[in-house]
């Protein structure tokens, strides 16, 4: 069965460590690993995600303790919902195909996605001031905005442009 890691920052891991794994699965062997960090909105628990290949960011919002249990179910659909919001047609059979079953980790301490990830934490707090409450947050609009920027690291694609990329290459390997 396909696993995928989603390695936490140390601020994350204190909130999930009974649901850190204690072996770290083979990487993703079509979109390899992922990097996850809280934070808050009107005192709610979110999570920012970004697969470390394509950068491609995922935020889910309003995350209980009671949902880690369902964590692979919960990343795969905000997943797919935020691969059509962003123009990249799929459906969710493919995507639960790609991921697999979550796998959370320790941090790896990769200063690379992090550096993205804390880039992009600067504009959610931006967001935050702008849209105030969580009720106000467009999450699936700012995701999106966050997955059209250019990125210096894939040469100034956009991350979306990217994943798209990633998700075609899978379609046609699996044909």
């Amino acid at each position: 069965m396909i696993k995928t890691n989603i390695f936490t920052t140390r601020k994350l891991e204190k909130t999930t460590n009974e649901f850190i794994s204690s072996e770290v699965s083979i990487e993703n062997e079509f979109l390899g690993n992922w990097t996850a960090t809280l934070f808050y909105v009107s005192n709610k628990k979110c999570w920012l995600i970004i697969n470390k290949l394509t950068k491609y960011l995922v935020i889910i919002p309003n995350v209980k303790k009671s949902d880690l249990k369902n964590i692979s179910t919960i990343f795969k659909k905000t997943l797919y919902f935020q691969l059509n919001n962003d123009g990249i047609k799929t459906d969710y059979t493919l995507v639960d195909k790609i991921i697999g079953e979550i796998n959370l980790c320790e941090t790896n301490n990769d200063g690379s996605t992090s550096g993205s990830l804390n880039n992009c934490l600067f504009q959610m707090d931006d967001w935050k001031k702008d849209y105030g409450t969580y009720d106000n947050m467009p999450f699936r609009d700012l995701n999106n905005k966050l997955n059209s920027s250019p990125n210096k690291m894939l040469n100034w694609k956009y991350p979306k442009e990217k994943m798209d990329e990633m998700i075609k290459a899978y379609a046609q390997h699996r044909i």
